[in-house]
This record gives structure tokens, C-alpha cells and sequence, in this order.
């Protein structure tokens, strides 16, 4: 397994890829949440700085414009493919986003769908599944994959939804952290449910809800509920050995510091 840290395509994109080569780290997630970076320049200038650094881009993390909250009342209303009233708008630009991929060479597309709804038999869920088809299969087209970053269902939800999409193409980021932060599972028991489909993985800690209204903390790894050593043994039993991207949502030397820490605890146990 490599080891790497979610960096941004934006204007900085050439810096944001050098500092991921400076901090030891051979491997990264672009992630973006502005259309207007979604251009073939940005996405040649990524491609070169890549190349230059030797820095391998292993997937694009692709957002959306507009309204999130990132919590249990209006998230389920805001987040993701799942909110009716914005599907329409984030598809397309996760198939602008894919485009922008293709274009740096990345084959996986990543991002949150939202809360899937728990019931199959709803026409909520139907109507997802529908649109997750047309994305795939447009993502299909192009030899590439989507991929559900986990944390806002159950396991099991997510190895249905793949299963009923049925294109072949899709897989799973998994955040530990966030399937704790969220509520929902055990990241280690959650491998044995969809551990075929894990394509990526972020190194990220946290700690489980303590209200019904908010997420869970996220923390430094290593400081939080994730078991990184039982997490790491099962991910190579399921055989899994693609690239681990550090993922701190914070800013300044702190994150820094706490990125080298989480490279340092990865590096013990891979």
C-alpha cells in the first residue's frame, strides 16, 4: 500500500501537488467543490505538476456547488444525489468532473451520494439508483469508475445500492472515520460486508455521535475510535493495495504536523 494526502485542484494546483512530494508522500486525491475549476487547463497544469513532482493522482474527489450541511437534520436535505431537487445540477457536474479526470489520467471519480435511503422498495430509492445508473454509465464509456465515499449510510445500504446499480463500474471510498463520525458502522466489521468493492481508502480518525443532531469529532489518527492496526491487518486480508490518502480537515501547521504524525503510524503498520 502507498501513502498519500488529499490535496485541491484549484489556481495552486502546481504548489498543492509540490508540498504533497516535500512532505514524503508519493500518492494524492485531487478533490474540488468549484465548477469553474473544472477546465482542461487546470486539469493539463495538474497532469504536469503530477509528472514533475512524481506525484500519481489516484482519484478525483468531486463536490458539488451550492448548499451542504453537514449534520443529521438538514444534511439528509442538502447532501449529495440524494436531495431530488439538486440531482440534475450535481450530475452534471460530477460528469464534468469525470471529463477532468480522464484528462489527468485518473480512472476513479469519487464523492458523497448522501443519505441512501434505507427502504429499496421506496421510489426515492429507485429514482437514485436510475440516476446512478446514467452516471455510470457515462463514466463507463470513458473505462472509468464512480466511487461512494462512505459515511452517510449503513454498509449494507452501500453493497445494495452498488449491487442494484449493476454496471460493474462501482466502488467504494472508504472513510473510516466517517462511518464511526456518522454513526453507522465499525470500519473494520464494515470490510467483511462490501470489502470486494473498496477501490480507495482515506486515513482519517474520528469519534463516534454524542447527540442525535451532530457528527461525531473528527481527530488526529491514532486519537480517535478507529483501530488503525486491525483496520490495516484487514484491509490486506481482504486484499486491498492501493494507495491510503491522508485526509485532515483542518488548516495550518496543525494539519501539517498531524499529516506527518498519520504517515509516520501508516508507515509502522503497512
Amino acid at each position: 500500500m502507498k501513502i498519500g494526502v488529499l490535496t485541491t485542484l484549484n489556481q495552486n494546483v502546481e504548489e498543492n501537488i509540490r508540498k504533497v512530494a516535500e512532505l514524503g508522500l508519493s500518492t494524492c486525491q485531487l478533490k474540488c467543490w468549484n465548477s469553474a475549476h473544472l477546465t482542461d487547463e487546470l486539469a493539463d497544469r495538474a497532469a504536469a505538476a503530477a509528472k514533475e513532482y512524481n506525484v500519481e493522482i489516484t482519484a478525483f474527489w468531486c463536490g458539488w456547488d451550492g448548499m451542504s450541511y453537514w449534520n443529521f437534520y438538514e444534511g439528509p436535505l442538502t447532501l449529495g444525489l440524494v436531495p431530488s431537487e439538486y440531482r440534475a445540477e450535481r450530475l452534471n457536474m460530477l460528469i464534468r468532473g469525470a471529463k477532468v479526470a480522464k484528462r489527468m489520467g485518473v480512472t476513479d471519480v469519487v464523492t458523497h451520494v448522501g443519505f441512501l435511503p434505507e427502504n429499496p422498495a421506496t421510489t426515492e430509492y429507485q429514482s437514485l439508483v436510475a440516476a446512478l445508473r446514467y452516471l455510470a454509465t457515462k463514466l463507463k464509456l470513458d473505462g472509468q469508475y464512480f466511487l461512494f465515499e462512505t459515511g452517510q449510510e449503513t454498509p449494507i445500504t452501500l453493497k445494495r445500492t452498488i449491487e442494484d446499480v449493476g454496471t460493474g463500474n462501482l466502488g467504494i471510498n472508504l472513510d473510516p472515520a466517517n462511518l464511526l463520525m456518522y454513526g453507522k458502522a465499525n470500519p473494520v466489521d464494515a470490510l467483511d460486508i462490501f470489502g470486494e468493492y473498496v477501490r480507495g481508502i482515506h486515513g482519517k480518525d474520528g469519534e463516534y455521535p454524542t447527540d442525535g443532531r451532530h457528527l461525531g469529532k473528527e481527530k488526529p489518527m491514532g486519537e480517535g475510535r478507529v483501530d488503525y492496526p486491525r483496520f490495516i491487518a484487514k484491509l490486506k486480508e481482504v486484499g486491498y493495495d492501493g494507495a491510503i490518502t491522508i485526509e485532515r480537515e483542518i488548516s495550518g501547521e496543525k494539519q501539517i504536523e498531524d499529516i506527518l504524525s498519520a504517515k509516520k503510524l501508516l508507515e509502522s503498520l503497512i
